[in-house]
C-alpha cells in the first residue's frame, strides 16, 4: 500500500521544543510541507506568505527563521556579510552562490574532500566547515 507521507509543523516544532504558535505553524509549511529541499531567505519566504495571503511581519520572519535555526530544524547560511540564507537540508554539503541573481543551490554531491585543515587554537574545536563556490555566467 503506497502511503502519502504528509508533514505535520506541530510535530515538527514540538520535537524541538518549540510552540506552534500560528505563524511558526503557517511559516514551517512554506518551508517544509512540500518536502523540498529549498534554500530561503527573510525576504523570499515573506513573499512567499504574503502570496498565501498568511498575516506576518517580515521582522516575524526574520525572527522564526532564526528560531528555527537555533533550534537545529534548518542551517544557516552566510554567504557574505550582507545577509543569509536558511537551508531546509540538514546534512553536511557544500553550496553554488550564483553571483549575478544571489541565489544558493546544492553542488552536486554531498562531500568535497577537505585536507590539511588547521589546528584549532587551545581549548576550542571545529564544529563545521562551510564551502561556498561562487559562480558567474560565462558571457
Amino acid at each position: 500500500m503506497n502511503q502519502k507521507v504528509v508533514f505535520c509543523a506541530a510535530k515538527w516544532l514540538n520535537e524541538a521544543g518549540l510552540r506552534p504558535t500560528q505563524q511558526r505553524l503557517e511559516l514551517a509549511n512554506l518551508l517544509m510541507g512540500n518536502k523540498n529541499h529549498q534554500h530561503v531567505t527573510a525576504e523570499t519566504l515573506f513573499e512567499k506568505a504574503k502570496e498565501k495571503n498568511i498575516p506576518v511581519s517580515l521582522a516575524t520572519v526574520y525572527n522564526t527563521l532564526h528560531t528555527f535555526s537555533e533550534a537545529g530544524l534548518i542551517n544557516k547560511i552566510i554567504v557574505d556579510g550582507m545577509g543569509s540564507y536558511f537551508d531546509t537540508r540538514l546534512d553536511n554539503h557544500s553550496h553554488f552562490y550564483w553571483e549575478e541573481t544571489g541565489e544558493l543551490t546544492d553542488t552536486p554531491g554531498n562531500f568535497l574532500e577537505l585536507k590539511d585543515l588547521p589546528e584549532p587554537p587551545a581549548d576550542s574545536k571545529i564544529t563545521s566547515v562551510d564551502i561556498i563556490i561562487r559562480l558567474k555566467k560565462n558571457n
